[in-house]
């Protein structure tokens, strides 16, 4: 009898192994199979080919003698032709996973390719091991990895808290944001965001050679954000009732309090929601390029981060992604 339950099982749930479970069943199956074996080095990643196609716009376009309006209308075109080129690559992808027996195995592959749950996870915990087996030098060199901010004048706090506002914000951006455009636009959604992301990582930058031409590659990042981030931003908070020493209370007041302290629209959600739930206080003075930048600082809680503090964040994430992955459980139970 538990036989046949188990077999009738999939019957019950709507779903159909050959033509496929529903876009977010194969959403949980991805964050499943991400949080499980994360990204494998062998397997080519479609954000190489991504990248080659911006590097390409960027040499052919991107010219300074040209002026800024021009650079600017050239960052546009650049921009469409790679998030449009992305959308269709996943359409065509999409459509032939439809026809296919089984196809929807290739979009749980792609959607987890493109999730960043448990990359971002280990990147952070190498951090905090780091910091503790080889003190500060060992610290800077591992936050080196996964932050834009000069490492070399870090103190053992500056690289923890590093570690805990890169977390934060590349839950959202790394982990929410992927899968709400993929609930919402199939594989389509997921492939335009994640150029308009690399986009931003590679030419989104106040520099003098990027500052005209990435501009739209900037905005559009600032857009496809949005709600992502205040999503990440709410599931940070809740989350805080799940970490030792955390608080949920704390988290969603100073996520509504400190959110527009940070320079970008987006980021001071999650960060601002994790500094109150783990009742710390985040950004502050950082340097970039040489260059000294102080920002005010998110939370009433302690500066002086430590390798402990890193290892709550990660509980933190943690929790979040099962409160995300929650979240598409019911969906994909509401629409079987």
């Amino acid at each position: 009898m538990f036989a046949d339950g188990l077999r009738n099982l999939p019957s019950a749930l709507g779903i159909d192994w050959l033509s496929g479970p529903g876009a977010a069943l194969i959403l949980l199956f991805a964050l499943g199979l991400d949080w499980l074996i994360g990204d494998p080095r062998w397997l080519p990643h479609p954000v190489r080919a991504i990248g080659a196609a911006i590097g390409f716009f960027d040499r052919k376009l991107n010219r300074p003698a040209r002026g800024d309006k021009t650079l600017i209308v050239r960052g546009l075109l650049a921009a469409l032709a790679i998030a449009g080129g992305a959308a269709g690559i996943g359409a065509g992808v999409s459509g032939i996973a439809a026809v296919i027996p089984y196809g929807w195995a290739i979009e749980v592959v792609l959607a987890a390719m493109m999730l960043a749950q448990r990359d971002l996870f280990d990147h952070v915990r190498r951090v905090g091991v780091a910091l503790k087996r080889e003190g500060v030098v060992g610290g800077r060199v591992a936050v080196g990895r996964i932050v834009g901010r000069d490492v070399a004048v870090l103190d053992e706090h500056g690289v923890a808290r590093a570690a805990v506002e890169s977390c934060a914000e590349s839950y959202g951006d790394g982990v929410v944001a992927p899968a709400f455009w993929y609930l919402l636009l199939g594989l389509p959604g997921l492939f335009a965001f994640k150029a308009i992301s690399t986009m931003d990582s590679m030419i989104g930058h106040e520099t003098p050679r990027y500052r005209a031409f990435g501009m739209v590659a900037a905005r559009l990042d600032d857009a496809v954000n949005w709600i992502p981030a205040r999503l990440a931003g709410v599931l940070i908070a809740i989350a805080g009732l799940f970490v030792p020493g955390g608080n949920m209370r704390q988290g969603f007041r100073i996520m509504i309090r400190d959110h527009g302290k940070h320079r970008s629209p987006n980021a001071g959600w999650p960060e601002a929601a994790a500094a109150g739930a783990l009742g710390l206080a985040l950004m502050g003075l950082r340097r970039y390029g040489g260059e000294v930048s102080a920002d005010p600082w998110l939370g009433d809680g302690r500066a002086r981060a430590t390798e402990i503090d890193i290892r709550r964040a990660l509980y933190l994430y943690a929790a979040a992604c099962l409160l995300l992955a929650g979240i598409v459980a019911i969906i994909a139970a509401l629409v079987r």
